[in-house]
């Protein structure tokens, strides 16, 4: 009996043989386009961060100037300020001076007191020119933020805490008290067995 003959295999087409697969990296434009668009987003970033330095170095000399001008401007407002008060108190004095140099020898009593009211005036324009107020607080209630109480004193015709008297006038400067006002302040009159000199007779 004559042997079967096995069919041989037929030979692996060449075409279907396994390809490595392209890595991303061979794809067109892979990498390279990458390396490019994040050289690309680096570079802005670079020109962004140094115009907001460029911003902030900008800023900060101008604050550094508007603070040293503000600086400056109130020390001259300050010394200004002063100068016009005693350029103001300068005026007092030389009408103290002549008032002075006139009652040498003088006894007319009436042009002595006269020349101290005009003078007295004249300081009295130059406080309000600047701000100064007086604290002359005569027949008001005792104010323990502007006066100061040098005495109490029992009294029938004002309320207790009345100022009574005014041994020193205060000052304001602005609102602000300068010096406050010494006065005398009224309580209410001490009650007791009254002692009568007809009624021990």
């Amino acid at each position: 009996m004559a042997e079967e003959k096995r069919p041989e295999a037929e030979p692996v087409p060449e075409t279907a043989a396994e390809e490595p697969s392209a890595s991303p990296q061979d794809a067109p434009g892979g990498a390279e386009d990458r390396v490019a668009q994040l050289e690309s987003e680096l570079e802005q970033l670079r020109r962004k961060a140094d115009e907001n330095w460029e911003k902030f170095v900008r800023a900060s000399a101008e604050a550094d100037n508007i603070r040293r001008r503000a600086e400056r401007d109130l020390q001259q407002a300050h010394k200004f300020g002063l100068e016009k008060f005693a350029a103001d108190l300068l005026a007092v004095k030389d009408s103290l001076e002549m008032g002075l140099k006139a009652a040498e020898g003088s006894t007319d009593v009436a042009r002595l007191r006269e020349g101290s009211e005009l003078t007295l005036k004249m300081l009295g324009q130059a406080f309000d020119r600047h701000g100064i107020a007086e604290v002359n607080p005569l027949g008001e209630k005792f104010d323990p933020e502007r006066h100061e109480a040098m005495a109490m004193q029992p009294s029938a015709e004002q309320p207790p805490n009345t100022v009574l008297e005014v041994i020193q006038k205060g000052y304001l400067l602005k609102e602000r008290l300068l010096r406050p006002a010494m006065v005398l302040v009224a309580k209410a009159p001490e009650e007791g067995p009254s002692t009568r000199i007809d009624e021990q007779a």
